[in-house]
């Protein structure tokens, strides 16, 4: 009873993919998982925790004989790439330096951040940062992914939340979250959002629909009538 696992690594190897992509023998694996590691770690620090703030929700690495590959996901793409690419080249550069291997960073732009479970709880933790009422902002993220597509949401904040001294759980759900259905597609993420008064965990859970049959989730009316101007 109560025992939860990851939805992202319960459906690893079954509906969802591996976001490193890499064959190695048995002496380099470490090497390179650890790597790999320094990569993702690199890539937060720069692009998500300082400006630009380029909301990067997901980092995949490929690697062939000669080259890593490194492909993000991110909800801003204009703020990685940089004017005429600069950006992405002194990023480039930095990883080369990082891990001394050849690298090609490819950018993949998420369409709606609403249903990105990643995006979800990085934007809740900066406005907890803000001393934002965490109840409201709870909640609006939870209308905000459900009228964008999604088929339930499920957020849970842990800590001393508004600053009170006993630390507690608040949890907000709208809609279903099929959690032991492996066709279920789930997004999930964890934050962290470090306050003056302590760190608040943030969990999220963003149920988008089965796998081939989800919803066409689409940007909110807004977005879609100025893109019609």
């Amino acid at each position: 009873m109560g025992q939860k696992c990851n939805p992202i690594g319960f459906r690893v190897g079954i509906t969802e993919g591996w976001k490193s992509r890499w064959y190695a023998p048995k002496a380099a694996f470490g090497a390179f998982l650890v790597e790999d590691e320094r990569i993702r770690r690199f890539i937060d620090d720069t692009l998500n925790k300082r400006p630009p703030h380029a909301g990067v929700s997901k980092v995949e690495i490929e690697r062939t004989r000669d080259e890593v590959k490194v492909i993000l996901h991110t909800a801003r793409p204009g703020m990685v790439i940089g004017a005429k690419g600069a950006e992405v080249d002194r990023l480039k550069e930095s990883l080369e330096d990082l891990i001394d291997r050849r690298v090609s960073v490819n950018i993949i732009e998420v369409k709606n951040a609403d249903v990105d479970a990643h995006l979800i709880g990085a934007s809740i933790a900066e406005q907890l940062k803000k001393r934002a009422s965490f109840r409201r902002v709870m909640k609006q993220k939870c209308e905000a992914a459900m009228s964008a597509g999604a088929k339930g949401v499920k957020i849970i904040s842990s800590g001393r939340l508004g600053g009170s001294e006993m630390a507690r759980v608040e949890t907000q759900m709208l809609g279903s979250i099929p959690l032991q259905t492996l066709q279920a597609n789930v997004d999930y993420a964890v934050t962290t959002a470090v306050t003056t008064y302590g760190a608040i965990g943030i969990k999220v859970w963003v149920y988008r629909g089965m796998y081939g049959e989800e919803a066409e989730i689409e940007r909110p009316d807004r977005f879609r009538r100025r893109a019609r101007r």
